[in-house]
């Protein structure tokens, strides 16, 4: 026979949730005070602000052609507070109303004041979060609109004034080596930032980083869409098209004209066109030259201005070297080449 089983207490369930509740609820603090880790992918990052700086260039192309027909060169007086005229508005209708800019919204990103996170410690999804407060949102518009106008408009009037070659007045030099003291302390801390950036992926620049403000997905259910079909085709007419800005300035049009010449057109219909045409604008010459010594006849203008462009000029029929020209008249008869 099995041994009896004695029967619990009536309060032995009661007593032991006493027991375990204090051990369950400090538990739950712990897991509250966790922050989930939070990735943000910086390549969406980096292609927001990329599009940032392309929707101000269009904005900014737009608005020139108002100033189109006004006097030359106007616009480029108040360039500076254009781009800052520009800014401001890009920041009004986005970030001032709680509202992504155009190239966050197209990656899906939004500005989280990151110290309220800090301090509640509080994170479920590790994507709610408070926007920007009044004064973040303040000392982003100072710290980006109006300290580019600033530094822009500081270095226009220090080149203008040629402070860095004022060796007379020894106040402007050394306010021209302070302004390349600070321009360099600047870019040092945006190169550090920078690797930082690259390393943990939170902030961009280091206006963010001051005002603890970063980038996190508004809608957690969306991808980013890339057509890499699209993308390798650009890549590869990129490519393609600097290795003709490179090559092409290297050939001479002559020598491939020459190359090529035999392939289109008989030898018959050559000689002809060597008598009725100019090789260069082809059109008939109406001040007939010849190239010496093959005495290729050309036009005065296009002879002259390629022997005097390139040093040693090849005939474009011939691809023999032009020595000299001669005015071609009535009487001169010109034997074809056999």
């Amino acid at each position: 026979m099995s041994p009896e089983v004695s029967e619990p207490h009536e309060d032995a369930w009661i007593n032991t949730f006493h027991q375990l509740l204090p051990r369950w609820q400090t538990m739950l603090r712990s897991q509250n005070k966790l922050a989930l880790p939070l990735f943000i992918s910086k390549v969406n990052q980096v292609d927001a602000a990329r599009l940032d700086v392309e929707m101000s260039a269009m904005l900014k192309e737009q608005l020139v052609k108002v100033f189109s027909l006004m006097k030359p060169g106007f616009l480029f007086q108040y360039e500076a507070e254009l781009d800052a005229f520009l800014e401001f508005l890009i920041w009004r209708f986005s970030i001032w109303v709680d509202k992504p800019t155009p190239g966050n919204a197209l990656m899906n990103l939004r500005y989280r004041d990151e110290r309220a996170i800090e301090r509640s410690g509080k994170v479920r999804t590790g994507l709610e979060g408070p926007g920007l407060t009044v004064n973040q949102k303040v000392w982003y518009c100072i710290s980006t609109v109006g300290g580019q106008y600033l530094w822009s408009r500081l270095q226009s009037f220090s080149a203008l004034r040629r402070w860095g070659d004022s060796e007379q007045r020894p106040l402007a030099h050394r306010l021209w080596i302070l302004l390349q003291k600070i321009e360099g302390l600047y870019k040092a801390a945006f190169f550090g930032n920078m690797l930082l950036f690259l390393y943990a992926g939170r902030y961009r620049n280091l206006v963010e980083r001051v005002l603890k403000a970063r980038l996190v997905y508004e809608r957690p259910n969306m991808n980013r869409a890339v057509s890499f079909e699209y993308m390798n085709r650009q890549l590869v007419w990129n490519e393609f098209s600097e290795m003709l800005l490179l090559l092409l300035p290297l050939l001479n049009s002559s020598s491939v004209k020459s190359f090529l010449h035999p392939f289109g057109k008989d030898k018959s219909s050559s000689i002809n066109e060597d008598n009725l045409a100019c090789p260069i604008c082809q059109a008939s010459p109406s001040i007939p030259f010849l190239a010496l010594p093959c005495q290729h006849r050309y036009c005065y203008y296009c002879l002259r201005t390629r022997c005097a462009a390139v040093t040693l000029f090849r005939c474009s029929r011939c691809n023999e070297p032009v020595v000299a020209m001669q005015r071609h008249s009535v009487n001169t008869n010109i034997k074809p080449e056999e």
